[in-house]
């Protein structure tokens, strides 16, 4: 897990099971590669698919197992990737340029939208 993963925004809803399997900074990866796209998901994965080769097998073996918690679609969570990213140090440019989107998309995504517990920002 990541030193910085504390501070990251809690994830939103249709992020929480992904993150739960994978950690932050290897969902983050997942959401940046498979986002807004059909993932059938295998209880027997394939060693060589993308899934096995950005996760590893057993991490894709435990999102199969999860997979009745996760949507038919992999969210795209853009808003809570920006907070990560943001907490890591990136700057709007950079995550602008990450996520594909506009710099004042970015800014829009970092400004809070509710707090959760009074600690972090959760973004949706």
């Amino acid at each position: 897990m990541s030193p910085l993963a504390h501070q990251y925004p809690k994830p939103p809803a249709q992020a929480e099971v992904y993150v739960s399997v994978l950690g932050p900074d290897l969902a983050i990866e997942f959401f940046l590669t498979f986002g807004g796209a059909e993932l059938p998901m295998s209880g027997k994965p394939r060693t060589g698919s993308r899934l096995v080769t950005l996760v590893g097998l057993e991490k894709a073996r435990a999102m199969a197992d999860q997979s009745h918690l996760m949507q038919t679609r992999v969210p795209l969570v853009k808003r809570w990737i920006a907070g990560c990213l943001r907490a890591r140090g990136q700057s709007v440019a950079e995550i602008a340029r990450t996520l594909r989107v506009t710099d004042v998309s970015v800014r829009k995504y970092l400004a809070p939208v509710q707090r959760d517990d009074g600690d972090r920002e959760r973004f949706q």
